[in-house]
Parts: structure tokens; C-alpha cells; sequence
């Protein structure tokens, strides 16, 4: 799934208090699995401007890149984190853990040549999904539409929740950023 549609979910699912500091947490966790993406192209890109294809049809897929991945999207790293969570009944950690641990379920699916090593380190085996949510060759113009209105309702919920007018903003800046990229995926790279 896209990031924007992992935060909101992961908010919506894990901070049903509408407490503001277990949204934060909820909205960090469920980054956490793509953050060292973000860094490591952002830097590829921004800072050493390398070309786009070579950041993410050969750096992407090398073994650093890979092992960074296995490690940060492991359902037993999240697991482990999880059950310290819960065994010291931490709110905040319950969620942040929570929301990172959904972020890995919706993605485990739909992934199809661009997965993880999610059972690292007990495995290094990578699940190739018939579905993604990005590559209109294995079912995106399916997935997509649906991974939007996923998002919508979830925004939904958060705001019905009254969160506070920054975090309505911060769910509505998310719920933007979602559907211009579902809209890009569709429209802009012909998946309708």
C-alpha cells in the first residue's frame, strides 16, 4: 500500500481514543516500515543525484538496501516490539508497534516482484504476491481504487473521533496525498 493510506489506517485502527499522543504513535509506527525508504532513495536522489531508475531498479533490489528492508518490515521484529508493549502496557507503544504491525499485513499481500523478507530473522524468504497495489500487470487498477476508499473511511474515522484541528489537518493533508497518488497510478501511468 502507499504510505499515506498505512497512516491513516494505522491511526484509524489503533487510536480509537482519538488521544492525541497515541495518534502520534500510531502515525509513526505505521511509518516506520517504509521510513528508510523514504531515506535512502530521498538521499540516492537528492543528495547524490542518482538517476531514478538506477535507485530503484538496481539499489531497491541490491543486498544493503534488502537487508535495511528485512530488518525494518520483520513480523518478528514488530512481534517481539509488540509483546514488550503489551506485557508493560504501554499505550503508546501498543499502538506504535500495533500500526507497524498492520503496516506489514497490508503490504505482505500486495507486493508481487518488489516484496520483503518479512520473517527476518528466522527467514529469508520473500512472498510473491499475484496482486500489488502499484504494477497495473498484476491487478493495481483493482487493488488501488479500493486501498482509496480504505483511505477515505478511515480519515473518516479519524475526524468523526474529533482528534483536534492539527491532527484534522495532518489526516486531510494524508487523504490528499493518497488519492493523488492512487490518481496518479491510475490515470497518469494508464492503469484505468
Amino acid at each position: 500500500m502507499n504510505t499515506p493510506a498505512h497512516l491513516l489506517l494505522g491511526a484509524a485502527a489503533m487510536a480509537r481514543s482519538g488521544d492525541r499522543p497515541i495518534v502520534l504513535a500510531a502515525l509513526a509506527g505505521a511509518l516506520l516500515p517504509d521510513l528508510s525508504l523514504y531515506l535512502m532513495a530521498g538521499g540516492a536522489l537528492y543528495l547524490f543525484a542518482v538517476p531514478p531508475r538506477v535507485v530503484f531498479d538496481e539499489l531497491y533490489f541490491s543486498q544493503s538496501w534488502q537487508t535495511v528492508f528485512a530488518i525494518d518490515n520483520s513480523f518478528t521484529v514488530w512481534g517481539i516490539l509488540a509483546a514488550l508493549a503489551l506485557w508493560h502496557r504501554s499505550a503508546w507503544a501498543t499502538a506504535l508497534t500495533g500500526a507497524a504491525l498492520l503496516h506489514l499485513c497490508l503490504d505482505f499481500p500486495l507486493h508481487h516482484d518488489d516484496g520483503r523478507a518479512h520473517f527476518w530473522p528466522l527467514s529469508g524468504w520473500i512472498y510473491e504476491s499475484p496482486y500489488s497495489y502499484w504494477d497495473r500487470g498484476q491487478g493495481a487498477h483493482l487493488v488501488a481504487p479500493l486501498e482509496a476508499f480504505v483511505a477515505v473511511v478511515a480519515a473518516l474515522v479519524l475526524w468523526r473521533r474529533r482528534v483536534g484541528p492539527w491532527l484534522s489537518v495532518v489526516v486531510l493533508v494524508l487523504l490528499a496525498a493518497e488519492l493523488w497518488v492512487v490518481r496518479q497510478w491510475l490515470f497518469v501511468f494508464g492503469m484505468a
